[in-house]
């Protein structure tokens, strides 16, 4: 089992005069102006930075940011951080406009004592997603030490992420995120206060089906909101309307209800839900029992009376995890089941009990109504936490540990 005093972390390594090759995840969102409009995954890795340049080393920062398709372009340059970058460091961050080549060789050779340097996109290259090795060992040549705080791409087996640990054999650690992201998920996976409850949403079952079918081995109690209920409802033999339904996995759903019965796991789906004629804010809307929806009626959100079941449960646990949403918390009138379910955690977890929000949708709304501070954990890897809690072994971190 991995704890923090198993890990090899930054707090193991003096940085005087090193340079520090930092894979983080900084792929933030930007408006249209190029402004950041959520900087969580930035100040997440400030920790990490920060212990670098106390130490006296020096900081060369390697990132994604979303998808370019096949080269470079100008949405998805990361200079576009580093006017804030560098207000978070209270220092002018220097910028390379590549992350290989002759302008970031020079200018991570040239790097000083107590600076920070931010190359371009990884992804302008298609080698970077390929873990192509030799891409990998032109970006180790920047640095002396390799530290991985990237958990929303640890799940890849990309160039920065996992391929490049190889050049680093006796050199290479986890950064603070990192570290405490995977303490956090062991804690929820293998030493939970019970009662432990877990809370599943979202739209489809077939994201979630490995990760259900592992935490029915350790959770007291499950929660099934969001999209993925109706395929539940469905296979009870209710009639949904038009609401989201995975027909090829109704069989599926009645295999987790038996396995929950099987298990002792108390499996709570919801009877009720807040209805719409239209997948819209402007639709008209209804309550109906989750077995009875009208024709051309379909779910968007659960009701009063599973919001006062799921409610309970949740405020009588002792640890739980939620991953997904209990309806479409995007639109106001669908919001309301979201945020009851977000305020239960955050009273159960001010009466002591253990909250880990599981990335993603999950992370969305828990900011969305301001309860960012108000649970123990909110992880910045939607993705990687989901396989990693399914059992999963990620690159990224193996690349680390071995």
């Amino acid at each position: 089992m991995l704890t923090l005093n198993s890990m090899k972390t930054i707090d193991q390594i003096n940085f005087l005069g090193k340079k520090a090759l930092v894979r983080v995840d900084f792929n933030v969102p930007l408006d249209k102006d190029y402004n950041i409009t959520d900087d969580n995954r930035m100040t997440a890795a400030l920790p990490t930075i920060n212990k670098i340049l106390k130490d006296g080393g020096e900081v060369i920062l390697m990132s994604h940011l979303g998808r370019p398709k096949g080269g470079p372009e100008e949405k998805f340059s990361l200079k576009h951080l580093i006017p804030h970058l560098s207000d978070l460091l209270g220092q002018q961050v220097e910028f390379a406009d590549d992350c290989i080549g002759k302008e970031a060789v020079e200018k991570a050779r040239d790097l000083e004592k107590g600076e920070v340097l931010l190359l371009e996109n990884l992804r302008f290259y298609k080698e970077e997603e390929k873990g192509d090795k030799d891409f990998a060992e032109k970006l180790a040549a920047l640095g002396d030490v390799y530290v991985n705080d990237a958990f929303g791409t640890a799940h890849r087996a990309h160039a920065s992420t996992a391929v490049i640990a190889q050049f680093f054999p006796e050199a290479k650690c986890f950064g603070y995120l990192m570290a405490s992201e995977l303490a956090n998920a062991e804690k929820v996976l293998n030493n939970a206060e019970k009662p432990f409850t877990a809370i599943m949403g979202g739209a489809k079952v077939s994201d979630k089906i490995e990760l259900i079918e592992r935490l029915l081995d350790k959770v007291d109690n499950l929660i099934i909101g969001g999209g993925m209920a109706y395929t539940f409802a469905k296979a009870l033999g209710g009639s949904i309307g038009k609401s989201l339904v995975e027909e090829d996995k109704l069989s599926l759903a009645n295999s987790l209800i038996k396995k929950a019965k099987e298990k002792g796991v108390n499996l709570l789906l919801p009877t009720d839900s807040i209805v719409a004629d239209n997948f819209s804010n402007d639709a008209n809307t209804d309550t109906a029992q989750n077995d009875s929806i009208k024709d051309g009626w379909m779910g968007l959100d659960i009701g009063p009376d599973s919001i006062k079941a799921f409610s309970k449960v949740v405020e009588e646990s002792k640890t739980i995890l939620w991953n997904g949403p209990m309806g479409v918390f995007e639109m106001e009138k669908f919001e309301q089941g979201t945020k009851a379910i977000a305020e239960a955690v955050v009273k159960a977890t001010e009466n002591g009990a253990f909250s880990l929000i599981g990335g993603g949708d999950s992370a969305a709304a828990v900011a969305k109504f301001n309860f960012t501070q108000d649970v123990s954990y909110v992880s910045t890897g939607g993705g990687a936490l989901l396989e990693y809690m399914e059992g999963k072994e990620l690159p990224g971190v193996k690349a680390i540990n071995d």
